[in-house]
């Protein structure tokens, strides 16, 4: 095949890329789409305050008819190249046809891309920062995607490999089962851990988000947290302001614990949603005329069976202090009260046993691998 690769020059065309994938993957069981609305915003570098610390360039395949075959966005992130100090370009938002000739050509647009800026390896796919859809499913092809987790059809991998590239890094995906009652050792252990370190569960409002400094509070601890594990991006302020008004500004926070210290210090989080995931396939991730309806109705009125499990931070102060069992022990019987079967866990590091051990303690099954592919350029 004929094919041509062109840059992203506008928002026509933009709004293209960020659509291509809804014509490859319909009538796919699998795939849950991204908001178009929300790859708008954070693919605008006038809209994305990370523009301030990337380059970027977006990039679209044609093939010999003038249709689109397949997209890449090709990414500098400075902030994690600075920390992890290695020249690397990111490619994101990939998708193609089953074509190598396809796929070729895009990463090669985004190894000249890198190239021109002066970096010396491709990883991918990742995005700006972590909060971005990150990593190529490698196993778990037969079952539904998470909302927060993005679907690949098998033949992706394949097409990285015999572009030469590698594992950089592996995450696991859980589908963990909903016990009928907290387990009594959970409920000893945060009895026990919120005397000896006089900790306390918190529950927060709007009003403690915006006007009582929470929202900062969050995200500094993930940055705390997760600042060590593979490429991460520690967010910048303008960014977390960002992420405040995009994550919180809407979710419901009856499925945000918190743990704090005796100073008031927050040492430990755990954030969960109402799956959207099938709401957001069908409105086939836009909003107008009906789909902001579908989503608040699986958010706030009618929930799924599945809960996804967003995210769990612990202050590397308390890491391996049992400080999760608090978190548990408040979250367990909410989720149960609220009907729900089973947790969708967000992507796990194959590497990060602490957090994989959280759930040994409860029914599991692996759901899907995810990987990030690397070579030198």
């Amino acid at each position: 095949m004929a094919v041509t690769v062109k840059a992203v020059q506008n928002k026509k065309q933009l709004r293209a890329f960020i659509e291509f994938p809804l014509s490859l993957y319909k009538g796919c069981p699998y795939y849950v789409p991204n908001l178009v609305d929300d790859d708008m915003s954070t693919l605008d570098m006038a809209k994305n305050p990370m523009g301030k610390y990337s380059k970027c360039e977006k990039f679209l395949a044609y093939n010999e008819k003038g249709e689109i075959v397949g997209r890449v966005a090709a990414i500098i992130n400075e902030i994690a190249n600075r920390d992890w100090k290695h020249e690397e370009v990111r490619f994101g938002w990939i998708d193609f046809i089953d074509d190598k000739e396809v796929s070729k050509a895009l990463i090669d647009a985004v190894i000249d891309f890198g190239k021109k800026h002066g970096m010396t390896q491709i990883s991918g796919p990742l995005g700006f920062t972590d909060f971005d859809n990150e990593g190529c499913v490698v196993e778990g092809f037969d079952d539904i995607s998470s909302f927060a987790l993005k679907y690949n059809y098998p033949y992706y991998g394949e097409h990285f490999e015999a572009l030469g590239m590698g594992k950089a890094n592996d995450w696991i995906e859980y589908r963990i089962f909903v016990p009928e009652a907290v387990p009594e050792k959970v409920t000893r252990a945060a009895a026990l851990i919120s005397d000896r370190y006089g900790l306390k569960v918190k529950k927060i409002t709007k009003k403690d988000v915006y006007k009582r400094g929470y929202g900062q509070k969050f995200f500094d601890l993930i940055n705390r947290t997760y600042q060590h594990l593979y490429d991460y991006t520690v967010l910048p302020p303008e960014v977390i302001n960002k992420y405040v008004d995009t994550y919180l500004g809407l979710l419901d926070l009856k499925f945000l614990t918190l743990v704090e210290d005796k100073e008031g210090k927050l040492v430990a989080l755990s954030v969960c949603m109402p799956s959207v995931a099938r709401a957001v396939k069908k409105c086939n991730g836009k909003l107008f005329p009906l789909g902001w309806w579908y989503l608040v109705k699986s958010m706030f009125l009618k929930y799924e069976e599945a809960l996804e499990l967003l995210l769990i931070a612990v202050d590397p102060e308390y890491q391996n202090k049992g400080v999760i069992a608090l978190l548990f022990n408040e979250m367990i019987p909410m989720i149960i009260k609220n009907g729900f079967k089973y947790g969708e866990s967000n992507a796990e590091m194959e590497t990060n046993n602490a957090v994989q051990n959280l759930w040994n303690m409860y029914r599991r099954e692996v759901k899907r691998r995810r990987r990030v592919f690397t070579k030198a350029i």
